[in-house]
Parts: C-alpha cells; sequence; structure tokens
C-alpha cells in the first residue's frame, strides 16, 4: 500500500535489446599537408594615455579598497567601544545593589 510504483523505463529495455556494433574497417591514411603555425602574437603597446589610463584606474581601485577597510575597522571599532561602555553601565548598575 505504501510502496511507490514506478513506470517502466522504455530506456532500459532498449539498452538491453540493442546489439553491439561489429568494428568497422580502419579508414585510410592520406597525407596531409600539416597547417602552418600561426603567428606570434605582437607585443602590447602602452602610449602615454593608456599608461595614465592604468595608472589612475589602479590609484581609483586602490582608494576604493582602503576607503573599504578603513570603515569596516572604523565599525569594528565603535562596535568594541560600545561594548565596553555597555559593560560598565552594567558593572556599576549592579555594584550599587550591593
Amino acid at each position: 500500500m505504501f510502496t511507490p510504483k514506478y513506470p517502466v523505463s522504455d530506456t532500459i529495455t532498449a539498452l538491453r535489446n540493442a546489439t553491439r556494433p561489429t568494428p568497422a574497417a580502419p579508414a585510410p591514411v592520406e597525407n596531409h599537408v600539416p597547417a602552418p603555425a600561426p603567428a606570434p602574437a605582437s607585443p602590447v603597446r602602452l602610449t602615454p594615455g593608456s599608461t595614465l589610463a592604468l595608472v589612475g584606474g589602479g590609484t581609483a581601485v586602490v582608494l576604493i579598497v582602503g576607503a573599504v577597510l578603513v570603515s569596516m575597522l572604523l565599525a569594528v571599532a565603535i562596535t568594541g567601544v560600545s561594548v565596553a561602555i555597555c559593560a560598565l553601565v552594567v558593572r556599576s548598575l549592579m555594584n550599587n545593589n550591593h
């Protein structure tokens, strides 16, 4: 009653009934001329404008990454200070009760 009923798969019976292919005769060997080797890539040439763009882009990336890291450091520092202040307040409240 609780066992699932799976449909019969046609793929398994097709694979069982398939016959193995007979080995074919080897293909005739033809003499081909090899393709010419590709030309070597030309070196990258940096113009003054592209060099300036690369330096500007690198500077922007460094400034953005630096700003993100400094903001994360400030967030951790502010969180630590606020937790320390909360601990001092709770400690002073507990000492006043005794």
